[in-house]
């Protein structure tokens, strides 16, 4: 369909096609690079947003961290009374804003014999400063991870987040620090000095990291709890993982994973309590354990790269559509003259050479075509009246060499059996030309009632001046062949005939013989042609060799021989020119001698008229797709009685 349409359609269609296409590209390019960038600002950015949050909260913490940690050491080197211990934790909370709560949880029985449980604690409650011992049957705090973390790994310890029902009765995090003392030169532990921590800062630190509309930071702990979050249903009742497993969503457990393994990266995420894409930074905080994570919304970031490449992309396809325009108008001034060219070629390919072609009105490549085409309209009147004489001239030659070819076939024997009424032989002859006329012949006559002459020859070159030199040849055999006359005596005569004001040096081969009808004998003479075979009946088919000369027309002092040869009933002679042997097949090999020679010893009944037939065929065969080279002609004698 498409090279059927018009130039203008294919420049239009190819023009913005390659200019769409280049279009696209550097859309694409443009987005990818926006995209990058932006995404290399929201890196950085969500960075410094989490590493902002993360230096805020371990300022507090450790600061925070100091003061259970100076206590404890207060403790291990100092004695001290149950009052004195209380006034000091009151004194701790009154004086640290930061602190919601603290107690010295000692072992069972530690600082009272009588005693399992004695841990003071005060702590803030709307402002004022309240006290409460921790332990009883319902609150048996050396049982808390708080208490039994810390022991255990021999350093202080921030517990998980909590809610402390029967303490402060608020969600918090207590930052624990084992005490001892020396006794008898052995270090005993004595208990558990902490200080908790409201989260409530926390959600502030964190809760200020706003972005674009839905972004938003969170906080979970070592163990994946949400600590913070804008959605206050996760916080305390739900994990990284828990929302994970519940969303079979492998990407977000593998998050949670390097998040508690305290890592830090920027990684896509299709959000935490919804389908929507994120691009998330996380970082972990030192003294804790816990992860901060920033969320920034990938449709909110994009928004205005996606608005832009819009409205680029509209712009574009608002060009493409000019473009078009233009490209209509311009194409169809240059393909209206190239149109009423098209129109006027038809009208010429018709036959019309008086058809009227535009005028040309420019010099350009259009204006050069037109006057091509008048060129070529006038070269084609006077072609045609050229082709129309040279036609008529070529037929008349033609007829002409038709004439000749009738004429030259004519006077060669053509009528078989050519002696109906004698009965001691038989003879067959086939003549081929390789064009319209050749320069092979073939002849049979008696000279008298006993003596039958033959000849076949073959003149060098081809087309008329070959068949005129054979009409010629064959006209003088039968001028200089008498009764009395020997082979050799006959082609001695024609030779120096032919060698008379011979310019163009031409010359035939002639293989000319005489059968004595009565006896079966034959004396034959060569003038340089192709040796003939003898058929025989017990001996089979071999080359009749011997008595070879020169062709004729080349020397006139030439010499020739006779030889002889007596033929049996049954036996004969197979006679051939050299475009028997030369006979070419489509890859340029030729027959050969050898060839011919396994045909005809192939060939068991010794008919003339069979033989020559069948070694036409077989030729055809061999050559076939090939055009003739040369003139074929074969003559077969057999001898009778």
């Amino acid at each position: 369909m498409f090279n059927n349409s018009g130039i203008a359609f294919k420049l239009s269609l190819s023009i913005l096609s390659t200019t769409a296409i280049i279009f696209i590209i550097i859309l694409g390019y443009n987005y990818q690079i926006s995209r990058k960038l932006i995404l290399n600002n929201v890196r950085e950015n969500s960075k410094n947003l989490a590493f902002n949050a993360v230096n805020r909260i371990e300022t507090i913490l450790k600061s925070f961290e100091k003061i259970p940690e100076n206590l404890a050491y207060f403790l291990k080197y100092s004695d001290y009374t149950k009052s004195e211990l209380t006034n000091l934790i009151r004194t701790v909370v009154e004086n640290n804003s930061e602190i919601f709560g603290s107690t010295i949880a000692f072992e069972p029985y530690a600082f009272d014999k009588n005693s399992e449980y004695f841990a003071p604690y005060f702590y803030k409650d709307n402002g004022d400063i309240k006290f409460t011992y921790l332990g009883g049957d319902t609150y048996r705090y050396f049982h808390w991870d708080w208490y039994q973390i810390p022991k255990e790994l021999d350093k202080p310890q921030w517990s998980e987040p909590y809610y402390d029902e029967g303490g402060g009765n608020i969600i918090m995090s207590t930052y624990s620090v084992p005490f001892y003392k020396n006794i008898e030169g052995k270090k005993k532990f004595m208990g558990i000095v902490t200080a908790d921590i409201s989260l409530d800062w926390l959600e502030k630190i964190v809760s200020s990291i706003e972005i674009s509309k839905t972004g938003y930071g969170f906080l979970i702990s070592k163990n994946g709890t949400f600590v913070t979050h804008p959605d206050s249903d996760l916080i305390m009742n739900e994990t990284l993982f828990s929302l994970a497993e519940a969303r079979e969503d492998q990407e977000l457990r593998e998050i949670g994973r390097r998040m508690i393994s305290r890592e830090s990266d920027f990684v896509p995420l299709n959000g935490i309590i919804s389908n929507k894409k994120f691009l998330m930074f996380f970082a972990p905080l030192s003294t804790s354990g816990w992860s901060v994570g920033v969320l920034f919304p990938q449709d909110e970031l994009m928004s205005d790269i996606t608005r832009l490449n819009r409205n680029v992309f509209l712009i574009g396809i608002a060009g493409l559509l000019i473009l078009l325009i233009l490209i209509i108008l311009i194409s169809g001034s240059i393909t209206k003259p190239l149109r009423i060219l098209v129109g006027a070629t038809n009208a010429i390919a018709g036959g019309n050479l008086d058809v009227e072609l535009p005028m040309s009105k420019s010099n350009d490549e259009v204006g050069k075509l037109t006057n091509s085409f008048l060129y070529m309209e006038q070269s084609l009147k006077k072609y045609i009246k050229e082709l129309t004489e040279t036609t008529a001239a070529k037929e008349r030659i033609e007829s002409e060499l038709n004439v000749a070819r009738e004429i030259q076939m004519s006077i060669l024997p053509k009528t078989f059996p050519p002696f109906p009424d004698r009965n001691e032989f038989e003879i067959f002859a086939a003549i081929e030309p390789a064009k319209e006329v050749g320069g092979d012949f073939y002849d049979f006559f008696f000279t008298d009632k006993e003596h039958l002459f033959f000849c076949i020859g073959d003149v060098s070159g081809k087309g008329v001046p070959a068949a005129l030199f054979m009409a010629v040849t064959k006209t003088l055999i039968k001028a200089k062949t008498t009764s009395d006359i020997s082979p050799d005596e006959v082609l001695t005569r024609v030779n120096k005939e032919l060698c008379i004001d011979n310019e163009t040096a031409m010359f035939v081969t002639i293989f000319c013989g005489i059968l004595n009808t009565r006896t079966g004998g034959v004396s034959y003479s060569n003038g340089g042609h192709n040796p003939p075979y003898l058929f025989s009946k017990n001996n089979g088919i071999k080359v009749l060799d011997g008595s070879r000369g020169m062709a004729l027309g080349i020397l006139d002092e030439a010499s020739y021989t006779t030889g002889s040869v007596t033929l049996n009933a049954g036996d004969g002679i197979f006679l051939y020119t050299d475009g028997v042997t030369e006979a070419m097949d489509i890859h340029a090999k030729m027959y050969t001698d050898e060839n011919l020679h396994l045909f005809l010893e192939k060939q068991k009944a010794i008919n003339p008229e069979e033989t020559i037939l069948k070694t036409l065929i077989e030729l055809k065969n061999f050559s076939s797709g090939t055009a003739q080279a040369d003139d074929i002609t074969i003559m077969s004698i057999k001898y009778l009685s």
